[in-house]
């Protein structure tokens, strides 16, 4: 014990990021599709709303884990490898999910917009570390790379999309002033997801240990849980109606 920090360690991040997307896909897909089939109590409105306001939650701490394994990998090929692995792999149950068909291509999973985001900031990294000395050519080389990563997550429409890449690259430009990515961060997610912004207050207490080693729970969880709740609808006869 005596070598631990205060605060909240990557696992604890992680799992709590995992539990608000789980209620938000709840949401989504089980309760939303009672609310379309028929009229539904003024409750049930309510909790659909608050479900989905808690699963803001998620994404931003997803996109901060995405820039703490970004600096820790031992190889960020593999990293990036992986993350395009269960891409491929979470799109049919995600499509099954929120679609009820086996592929959809009008909507794309999460895991292509967290491939995108890295694959933006790792080439912004690399023209930082040939530009050193340079800041404003850097400047000038790493905007165009930050749009065409936000152009390509808006075209494949991925979750979150441009969106979700201007987030990713903000936490990264922030990356080495805690206080200054928080604010980039809140102000990133504040314009378009409000309550997103209260995903920074278990970020704020991150105390930079990795925690329990749950590196695969993420990426395990994430096709599953869809998959579960997919059958979740099919058994209750509401599979086949779209909430994309």
């Amino acid at each position: 014990m005596s070598g631990m920090r205060r605060g909240l360690s990557g696992s604890t991040l992680k799992m709590i990021a995992i539990v608000t997307m789980l209620v938000d896909h709840i949401g989504a897909t089980v309760v939303l599709r009672l609310l379309m089939t028929k009229a539904q109590p003024e409750w049930m409105i309510t909790l659909y709303q608050i479900m989905r306001d808690i699963g803001r939650i998620a994404f931003p701490i997803f996109c901060f884990l995405l820039i703490e394994g970004f600096w820790h990998t031992h190889d960020r090929r593999r990293y990036a490898l992986r993350l395009c692995a269960f891409a491929l792999i979470s799109e049919i149950p995600f499509d099954l999910a929120f679609s009820g068909t086996w592929l959809e291509f009008s909507y794309q999973n999460v895991f292509f917009t967290l491939l995108i985001g890295l694959l933006t900031i790792w080439a912004m990294h690399r023209v930082r570390q040939r530009l050193e000395g340079n800041p404003l050519l850097r400047t000038a080389i790493n905007i165009p790379i930050a749009i065409v990563g936000m152009a390509l997550a808006w075209a494949l429409r991925t979750d979150y999309d441009a969106k979700g890449v201007l987030c990713i690259v903000a936490l990264y430009l922030f990356c080495d002033r805690r206080w200054q990515q928080l604010l980039a961060g809140c102000l990133a997610f504040v314009w378009f997801e409000p309550p997103a912004v209260f995903a920074f207050l278990p970020i704020a207490l991150y105390n930079g240990q990795r925690g329990w080693k749950l590196k695969y729970l993420f990426y395990l969880f994430y096709p599953v849980h869809l998959l579960v709740l997919y059958l979740v609808c099919a058994g209750m006869g509401m599979a086949g109606i779209a909430v994309v």
